[in-house]
């Protein structure tokens, strides 16, 4: 499955730059101030390298959600019962929880893939790619095997190729997976479980030391090399981030932009990035999760959310919200006016332009 998966990674293309700098052109035409628009000239240009055409449109949107249940809950460091993973998995596909009225709001399809929920599921709309029920307490050993995690980047992989959208979003449900995620950033950073954790769903004082201390514990025992991304995964991941991170592996093989939501979808995306650093053109954060490890994930990526609200439900919630800013940055490049069509002399911005590429030059 090694060689499996450096073919995989042979895929993924690099960001057409004849495209970006013709939108970088393109931006320049339009009747407006330069740079007037910000992010959103920036993700045209973005979507351009992805693409490889300037006209893009952002009409068929999709969330994917994977859901699996981490043995790590039996230290106590969630404040939800294991049970929660089942019935919110469920929930999605009823549209009842807070990603699902949201894809609704903004005609986004959800898919939902049970990738290790520690329960039978009998819903024919929930995706079965199951893995096991669970993964194993990764503070009295490894999560999962390695077999195991590379299986479910896989699944995520597949699945985000074989999904016929414009634009794809990443979300997970699983109680215990800010433990997980907390873990894999702190080995892949190499700091300390303390920097990294937050509080997740809620904890009182004394189980967020508990989960501190259960991290330190799985990194102590696992002893995961930072260097190996799915030696990390399989030792103290889950099912759910691994499969995100194939996910948006995926994407990328397919030229698609790849919407990041909180903060386990940012470690999904950083373990994404450390396999194969050219995913990093692919991505799009949406919001800037409450998470305290989510701004070092985002700042190991050299990425800026688009979004501020502080949120922190994951689920998926944030991929929504970017998908109408990204169909926003479409229709600007697409449909703007320029310079010349709304008959305006634009001679009078050549010194700003000027000033500009001073600007650029002076801080390079």
């Amino acid at each position: 499955m090694e060689r499996e998966l450096e073919s995989l990674l042979r895929e993924i293309p690099q960001p057409d730059e004849t495209a970006m700098e013709a939108a970088r052109r393109r931006q320049a035409q339009l009747a407006k101030p330069p740079g007037s628009l910000g992010r959103l000239e920036e993700l045209s240009i973005q979507l351009a390298g992805i693409t490889g055409r300037i006209d893009n449109y952002i009409e068929r949107k999709h969330l994917l959600v994977f859901a699996a249940d981490n043995g790590v809950v039996a230290q106590g460091i969630s404040s939800a019962p294991q049970s929660v993973t089942l019935q919110q998995t469920v929930n999605l596909t009823r549209g009842k929880t807070g990603a699902a009225v949201l894809a609704r709001q903004f005609g986004c399809r959800i898919t939902v893939c049970d990738v290790g929920v520690n329960a039978d599921i009998v819903d024919n709309a929930v995706l079965n790619r199951k893995i096991a029920y669970g993964t194993a307490d990764m503070t009295a050993g490894p999560a999962m095997t390695r077999s195991q995690a590379l299986q479910a980047l896989r699944t995520g992989y597949d699945l985000a190729r074989q999904t016929e959208a414009d634009v794809l979003g990443v979300g997970e449900m699983g109680i215990g997976n800010t433990t997980t995620s907390s873990a894999v950033l702190a080995v892949l950073l190499g700091v300390d479980a303390d920097t990294v954790t937050g509080r997740g769903g809620g904890l009182t004082d004394e189980s967020f030391q508990r989960k501190k201390a259960a991290i330190r514990q799985a990194i102590a025992i696992n002893r995961p090399d930072g260097t190996d991304v799915m030696d990390v995964l399989s030792k103290v991941g889950g099912f759910d981030i691994a499969a995100m991170c194939g996910a948006f592996l995926g994407a990328a093989a397919s030229r698609r932009p790849a919407v990041i939501d909180g903060f386990i979808s940012a470690v999904a995306a950083l373990c994404a990035v450390r396999l194969y650093p050219r995913v990093r053109a692919f991505l799009v954060p949406s919001h800037a999760s409450f998470e305290i490890g989510y701004r070092m994930a985002m700042d190991a990526m050299g990425l800026q959310p688009i979004l501020l609200l502080g949120m922190r439900l994951g689920e998926g919630s944030g991929c929504p919200l970017a998908f109408a800013v990204l169909e926003a940055a479409c229709v600007v490049i697409n449909d703007m006016a320029t310079f010349d069509q709304a008959g305006i002399d634009d001679g009078y911005l050549e010194e700003i332009r000027q000033g500009d590429r001073f600007t650029v030059e002076g801080r390079t």
